[in-house]
């Protein structure tokens, strides 16, 4: 993996850097985050990573404790399950309304996002899956009409993408996402709520259960 960044906008790039390189798993959760380690790395001054860090622990992907430093964060699997439980009922909900409003210019995004994925997907670009997965979720929330729907998902977005990237991880299971997806934007491309709900809560408990063989519990010291 390149973790040397561009001179331009180097902290937003230095934390977009750190930001990926947990989600494929390049750090592992628990591990530490040295700074000089880091700098050396990116090739970024001491300041750019701290920042990066900073923001990173405001997503609660770092956790910086006082006396030890920055390590990458741990999400334990009954975390994890609150969350995937969340997303069912939310995004559930979320394409249910879009099938009542969608345009054309949404349908149209969604489905350029889905080719982005399978494009992705082939070439097993794992940032690209979680890129294209994320424009497609961007206009379901942004066009179902709820903003408190969208304002609690997108606080989770970092801890989602991470799981995404692990449950994503497994075999087949990109293949199997894009399957899921493809129904989800046929439902609300058809105006049928109830079809838009059951599929988008069918991919969530899919994806939930890809995420739990994947996951890996670790012990606390």
């Amino acid at each position: 993996m390149d973790l040397r960044i561009a001179p331009q906008t180097v902290h937003v790039q230095t934390a977009g850097k750190l930001r990926n390189a947990i989600m494929t798993g390049y750090f592992k959760p628990g591990e530490r985050l040295v700074e000089a380690k880091l700098c050396e790395l990116m090739q970024v001054s001491r300041a750019s990573v701290r920042e990066a860090l900073r923001r990173l622990e405001a997503e609660r992907l770092v956790t910086i404790i006082p006396n030890r430093g920055p390590s990458v964060a741990e999400i334990t699997w009954s975390e994890a399950e609150q969350i995937y439980q969340v997303r069912a009922i939310l995004e559930g909900e979320a394409a249910a309304m879009l099938a009542t409003r969608a345009t054309p210019a949404d349908v149209k995004q969604m489905r350029k996002a889905l080719a982005a994925f399978a494009e992705a997907a082939a070439e097993n670009d794992p940032i690209g899956r979680l890129s294209a997965t994320g424009e497609f979720y961007d206009v379901l929330l942004a066009g179902c009409g709820n903003e408190v729907i969208r304002e609690i998902l997108e606080g989770l977005n970092a801890r989602i993408n991470f799981l995404r990237a692990r449950s994503m991880s497994r075999p087949e299971r990109a293949r199997y996402s894009l399957t899921e997806m493809r129904r989800i934007l046929s439902a609300i491309q058809k105006g049928d709520r109830q079809a838009a709900r059951k599929a988008a809560v069918e991919h969530i408990t899919a994806a939930c259960a890809a995420a739990q063989r994947a996951f890996v519990p670790r012990k606390v010291a």
